[in-house]
């Protein structure tokens, strides 16, 4: 089978006779939900060539015949404004796709459109995907798929991806724009009459010079609505008295790009009135009902705490014991059919393979039911449109901190993992405001971390792990506040920053979606307890069996019993000290070194043995530590690309140690004196 390969230029190899089919829209229309569908898991997720936005592409078969697929980014425009749309109009201008198909919403049609007015000015041919037929209905909109086809001249075919309905018939419209039997006579709007001269003006001045494969008339409209890529791009392609004939001409004419606009909206208007018929006025849909709450500025507060809180009980409930049938019935014996194994090897080879691996990769194994249903419940969260409510009722408490309700987006993904989270900064306008959360950032309880309190808290509190979890992520959602109100008086002197973001039409969640996003996230964390924890743990291993086998003589223990005295403040012993500094790598260590540590004494089991060795005072101690400690190795390197300076990701290290150590001093003496020691 042909693939998609990614290579540095072109972007996307092709085998020869497979045609390249790309994936345009807007957020919050259902591209990624219509690729999940087509590619499932024939797909490829990385970053495009040169820029550090997310590509994805795949592979899908129809009628015997196998397509690739490109997820272009989620995108409002073609104009120069951000990474994203540089992206999708540069392939789409490039590597020349056979075909675009633009994802647009039947219930928010009007918005929806304004990227197709911008695709239909290019070559490539244009299918018009009109998505979300259902919640049309449910919001009591009307829209006539032909009327449309024939107002815009290309293709449209309604669907709904979520349902998988209509895909079939898109697909066939597809093929038969590649066959030839669908042909198109794209209607793209038009600027202003009184300034088409000017347009003509531009292109007879660049067109002799434009650089291939852009199209002239394409490139002067861009020049003449200021695009500062295009603008860049002709300035080093004319010659000077050419330039500067261009610069003159343009600076005549300064309110082009409000001109352009105008007409793409007088266009954007046309097509609605033909093809929608809008509801009745005084005819209040499903959102609207759902947002008296939902973005409700006070029980939107108490409803987000209800889902966050929902969340772990469903985590804990349904995971917890799947947990531990994976410890006592897959791993432990496992451990022991290993160990029968090598019963005639030497006994550093039995402690390695068994203690070691087994003993450190297993102990983290066992918390992926733990992570599946996390992944799922946020994942289904966010499909049904319920996170932009999230970030607009967060919006007055984020200006505590000097910023705004969009920097609640990329901290959510944080309780994912703190990569994504601060590469979601990307998405905040102001530098301050996107440099704040960075360093916020990593306050947000990602899915490892929440891995290590899912497995001590249970051992030390039983019933009431599940409350104490909860104070822990409620513990550091404080701390974020706290620390960013005190960064951005220091660093910013309050600063603060503007809102604008759109609300998605609450839909259907889409299971394929929300299932292919469980499976990567957790393939992702299988693959990391198989390479970097299992490294972690082989190491742990050796440095606790050198040089003599005993443990506590061993260069491990050693280390750990030179830097115990900083341990003693916040209650630990060497072996908790030890176990809090290998969670740099990967937060999941701190179980995997514990696993190795304690792997000699097998007539019990981990969570015995800890229980048996630490007061509960420390363990709290030790669960608000690992909250607040130091950002993982993956999560530094990332501060460090994003802020394109070492000085910032040093300067996070430094904050997260000291409010880790002082969390744990005042947890640890807190504790003992309320008796928990």
């Amino acid at each position: 089978m042909s693939e998609c390969h990614e290579v540095a230029a072109p972007v996307v190899s092709v085998a020869v006779g497979t045609p390249l089919i790309a994936l345009a829209g807007q957020p919050n229309m259902g591209k990624s939900t219509l690729f999940n569908l087509l590619t499932g898991l024939n797909q490829h997720v990385g970053n495009w060539t040169g820029k550090t936005v997310e590509r994805r592409q795949g592979t899908f078969r129809h009628n015997g015949r196998e397509y690739c697929l490109v997820d272009l980014p989620g995108t409002y425009s073609l104009t120069a404004n951000s990474p994203e749309e540089v992206v999708a109009r540069e392939f789409i201008v490039r590597e020349r796709p056979q075909v675009v198909v633009a994802v647009v919403s039947a219930a928010h049609l009007e918005r929806s459109l304004y990227l197709v007015a911008e695709l239909l000015s290019l070559s490539a041919p244009v299918v018009v995907a009109l998505n979300m037929m259902d919640v049309a209905v449910q919001e009591g909109i009307t829209v006539q798929p032909e009327v449309l086809a024939a107002a815009l001249g290309v293709p449209v075919v309604a669907m709904t991806a979520s349902k998988a309905v209509g895909v079939r018939e898109l697909l066939d419209v597809v093929e038969g724009v590649l066959q030839g039997r669908v042909v198109s006579s794209p209607r793209a709007p038009e600027i202003r009459a009184d300034h088409r001269e000017i347009l003509r003006q531009i292109e007879t001045l660049t067109a002799a010079f434009v650089p291939a494969p852009y199209p002239p008339d394409w490139v002067a409209l861009k020049l003449f609505e200021g695009d500062a890529e295009v603008t860049r791009m002709m300035e080093a392609a004319l010659p000077e008295e050419k330039r500067a004939a261009l610069q003159a001409l343009l600076r005549e004419h300064d309110d082009a790009f409000l001109v352009v606009a105008s007409g793409r909206y007088e266009w954007i208007g046309r097509m609605v009135r033909a093809a929608v018929t809008q509801p009745k006025i005084g005819q209040i849909g499903l959102t609207e009902r759902l947002d008296r709450w939902a973005a409700h500025p006070i029980w939107g507060l108490f409803i987000l705490a209800g889902m966050l809180g929902l969340v772990f009980w469903v985590t804990f409930t349904l995971a917890a014991p799947v947990q531990d049938w994976m410890d006592e019935r897959l791993i432990a014996p496992f451990a022991e059919w290993v160990g029968g194994l090598l019963a005639g090897a030497p006994a550093w080879l039995q402690g390695m393979v068994v203690d070691g691996a087994i003993g450190g990769v297993g102990s983290v194994l066992t918390f992926l039911p733990i992570l599946v249903v996390f992944f799922a419940a946020f994942a289904l969260l966010e499909d049904v449109g319920y996170m932009a409510r999230a970030a607009y009722v967060m919006d007055n408490l984020m200006h505590l901190m000097g910023l705004h309700g969009k920097s609640f987006l990329p901290l959510f993904l944080g309780f994912g993992c703190n990569v994504p989270a601060i590469m979601g900064t990307r998405v905040i306008d102001s530098w301050p405001a996107r440099l704040l959360t960075i360093l916020i950032a990593p306050l947000v309880p990602c899915t490892a971390r929440m891995v290590v309190v899912a497995f001590i808290a249970p051992i030390f509190f039983g019933a009431n792990a599940l409350w104490v979890s909860w104070g822990l992520v409620l513990m550091t959602l404080v701390m974020l506040v706290l620390s960013g109100m005190l960064l951005n008086q220091v660093l910013f002197k309050g600063q603060r920053s503007a809102f604008i973001m759109e609300m998605p039409l609450y839909h259907i969640p889409n299971a394929r979606t929300i299932g292919l996003l469980v499976w990567q996230r957790s393939m992702s964390f299988v693959k990391k307890a198989g390479t970097a924890i299992l490294a972690m743990s082989l190491l742990v291993w050796v440095l606790s069996y050198l040089p003599d086998g005993d443990l506590n003589t061993s260069f491990l223990a050693r280390f750990g019993q030179l830097i115990e005295p900083l341990g003693r403040w916040m209650g630990f012993d060497w072996r908790l000290t030890v176990a809090l500094i290998t969670s740099f790598p990967a937060k999941e260590n701190a179980i995997a070194t514990l696993g190795v540590l304690f792997g000699n004494a097998p007539e019990a089991g981990l969570s015995e043995a800890l229980a048996a060795s630490f007061s509960t005072a420390s363990a709290l101690s030790f669960l608000v530590v690992t909250m607040l400690f130091i950002p993982c190795m993956a999560t530094v390197a990332v501060i460090r690309q994003e802020t394109n300076s070492w000085r910032w990701a040093f300067f996070s290290v430094a904050l997260f140690l000291g409010l880790s150590v002082a969390g744990g001093m005042v947890t640890y003496h807190l504790a003992t004196w309320m008796g928990l020691g």
